[in-house]
């Protein structure tokens, strides 16, 4: 199914999905597709996708899931599985849908962690890659004291009306879905590191040393764990969100590992 340039709204897996589509700049070069953060959607990116496409020569895809953005809403709780639900259930269906091959994953946070689960199931060889932005393999106890704070900050201050101009009617599930599973008791035992020795494309990890949502382990371990070639970038001055904090770093980091894929 060809995409227009532009953006749109795709059926996939029983939910309708808000994407938008940036045509490719030059023939044989991989998609890209964008799985955005715990809170986040197709909006929040802003036009690090569209840098990211310019500087490679990509066709990029990015979408927001179910529960967020434009998308359609979920229900509430979500399940504590809701990032396996998404590699390898949703992810999968929408590339068969589209006929997307050839394509390199490019996830920040959650949507790092979903990256992981569907690089280690790509049983139809459809990734050339893997970009995981502040990736997420198993639960670490800053990652559970900063989404408390987040909490709090949702209920006390402007979090949530700051949200609600990205998510809408939607900033409800978006944001309690992503709390209020990280935050159950059942979710700290949450851990895909058995995916990874499934991984048989590369990876770039990119990881700052401030990020106050977890530590260096993550990344090392995909680094231990993986199937295939990791390459790490750890980088200084730089938070949670790497192509927020770091950004120029980040887009050339990207740009190298596509043009060598």
């Amino acid at each position: 199914m060809p995409l227009r340039d532009g953006e749109g709204f795709l059926d996939v897996a029983g939910a309708r999905l808000e994407y938008r589509w940036i045509a490719p700049a030059r023939t044989g070069r991989p998609t890209l597709v964008f799985l955005h953060e715990g809170l986040g959607c197709v909006a929040l990116w802003k036009d690090f996708p569209d840098r990211v496409a310019a500087a490679t020569g990509c066709g990029a895809l990015v979408y927001s899931r179910a529960g967020y953005g434009r998308s359609s809403p979920v229900p509430v709780p979500r399940p504590l599985r809701y990032m396996h639900d998404e590699g390898l259930e949703v992810l999968p269906a929408l590339l068969d849908q589209l006929d997307l091959r050839d394509v390199v994953l490019v996830g920040h946070s959650d949507g790092a962690s979903i990256a992981l689960i569907r690089a280690g199931n790509d049983r139809g060889g459809r990734l050339s890659g893997a970009v995981v932005m502040a990736p997420h393999v198993f639960n670490e106890d800053v990652s559970v004291a900063s989404i408390a704070k987040a909490a709090e900050a949702y209920r006390d201050g402007d979090l949530r009306s700051r949200l609600r101009r990205l998510h809408g009617d939607n900033v409800d599930c978006a944001f309690w879905g992503w709390n209020r599973a990280w935050l159950d008791p059942g979710f700290r035992a949450w851990n895909i590191e058995e995916h990874l020795p499934g991984i048989r494309v590369p990876v770039l990890a990119i990881q700052g040393s401030d990020d106050e949502y977890g530590t260096a382990a993550q990344v090392e371990a995909i680094e231990a764990k993986a199937g295939g070639p990791v390459e790490v970038l750890m980088l200084d001055g730089c938070g949670h969100s790497p192509h927020r904090d770091q950004p120029e770093a980040t887009l050339a980091a990207i740009r190298d590992f596509v043009g060598a894929i």
